[in-house]
């Protein structure tokens, strides 16, 4: 598995401890930006470059996690692009539902609401992270609609 990783200024330092902590954990991480704190930048630009990174990987389970002050910006940014199945999510049972139903491949944060819980985000990442698709027949079906949505 690799893990894109991508943030605008109000996700930056969660961003920070996410990729600590994923690298602590032996898996294959890399940051897309921003790569210094920059209050004057846009998250578009960032969900732009983890979802082309996931698309584009040779890697068997690309994803993504994205960071942003309510994540909701960096979802609707990746999810413009076909094949990407961007979920916003707050808590561990979101993680779960979305990977099994969905086979969410990018796990979007709010840093507002994460940022000074680490147990709490660390409990999302492992529970996305560790949740396998379910690939029930009516999952798939809906799955393949979804990426051919146009």
């Amino acid at each position: 598995m690799k893990i894109y990783l991508g943030s605008d200024h109000n996700g930056f330092h969660l961003k920070e401890d996410v990729f600590a902590y994923l690298v602590k954990r032996g898996i294959d991480t890399e940051d897309v930006g921003d790569e210094v704190l920059d209050k004057e930048d846009d998250f578009p630009q960032f969900a732009a470059k983890a979802a082309i990174k996931v698309l584009g990987s040779e890697d068997e389970d690309p994803r993504a996690i994205l960071l942003c002050g309510g994540a909701q910006g960096m979802g609707m940014a990746a999810n413009r692009f076909d094949g990407i199945r961007a979920s916003v999510v707050w808590d561990a049972n979101e993680a779960k539902i979305t990977r099994n139903d969905n086979d969410s491949n990018v796990l979007c944060l709010p840093s507002r609401v994460l940022d000074d819980d680490p147990d709490e985000w660390k409990n999302i990442i492992d529970t996305w992270l560790n949740t396998p698709f379910a690939n029930a027949e009516r999952y798939r079906r809906r799955n393949h609609q979804l990426d051919n949505l146009r």
